[in-house]
């Protein structure tokens, strides 16, 4: 766990803030000089659908779910424009971090924002139904711009998710890395140690990777005890802005 002054988290630019925009706006509200923050890493993302399932594993199965995954992976705003369907991923640190980014942001809903917060990022947000293949109004999608952890250990997951070691600079390493000792390989949905046929090279003996998704993968690998995250939880990062199709 990384010190108190040295706390980190994670933020996303969501499509419809990128579509409507609101890049510069969201950019300065969370800039050095109202927060003290720091960038850590920033990156644009090709959300895979892997990659979003992930990100969102905890409302699996509720009825806003598959429009969530559309929503982040760009999709819905950028139905036409694959080119264009992007997040800005954002690693900020500092004092304090998960919260100050939270109460910038506001609340997760937008109507609620801007009762309660206004002139907060997501005031700016809106809500969007959710219809069936019918056309019938099932629910409800909030387009709220950002995504911001919630909470410390929220944010070591998100970020392990999106970031590898060396999209971050060494001295801000908040989470223990080490050097990986054999190969591991992805394809058709498995994890080898052995290349075949259309899989792609996760790690390399000398890449430096996490040491939770390390110890990980040699659980997965040797298929004995149940790992502590799931293959896709860790190998996701690996497979974003990747040129194949089966990803």
């Amino acid at each position: 766990m990384p010190q108190s002054d040295q706390q980190q988290t994670l933020v996303l630019i969501k499509p419809d803030a990128l579509k409507n925009s609101l890049t510069g706006y969201v950019l300065s509200y969370l800039s050095e000089f109202h927060t003290a923050l720091r960038f850590a890493g920033v990156k644009i993302v090709h959300v895979t659908r892997m990659l979003a399932e992930e990100h969102y594993a905890e409302h699996r199965g509720k009825l806003f779910y598959p429009s969530l995954i559309e929503y982040i992976m760009g999709t819905i705003h950028y139905p036409q424009t694959p080119e264009r369907r992007r997040v800005i991923a954002i690693v900020y640190q500092g004092p304090d971090a998960v919260q100050k980014i939270r109460d910038i942001a506001g609340p997760t809903n937008p109507l609620v924002a801007r009762d309660t917060k206004p002139g907060c990022i997501r005031a700016l947000g809106t809500l969007a139904p959710i219809r069936d293949e019918k056309g019938i109004t099932i629910g409800e999608r909030m387009d709220n711009l950002i995504h911001a952890s919630a909470n410390t250990a929220d944010a070591e997951r998100e970020i392990k998710l999106w970031f590898k070691p060396h999209d971050i600079p060494t001295p801000m390493h908040p989470y223990a890395t080490a050097p990986c000792e054999e190969h591991y390989y992805f394809g058709a949905g498995k994890l080898t140690t052995t290349y075949s046929g259309g899989s792609i090279c996760i790690l390399a003996p000398g890449n430096v990777a996490w040491k939770s998704d390390l110890d990980a993968l040699k659980l997965i690998a040797g298929g004995g005890k149940k790992a502590h995250s799931s293959l896709e939880a860790v190998i996701a990062k690996y497979l974003v802005n990747e040129d194949k199709e089966h990803l």
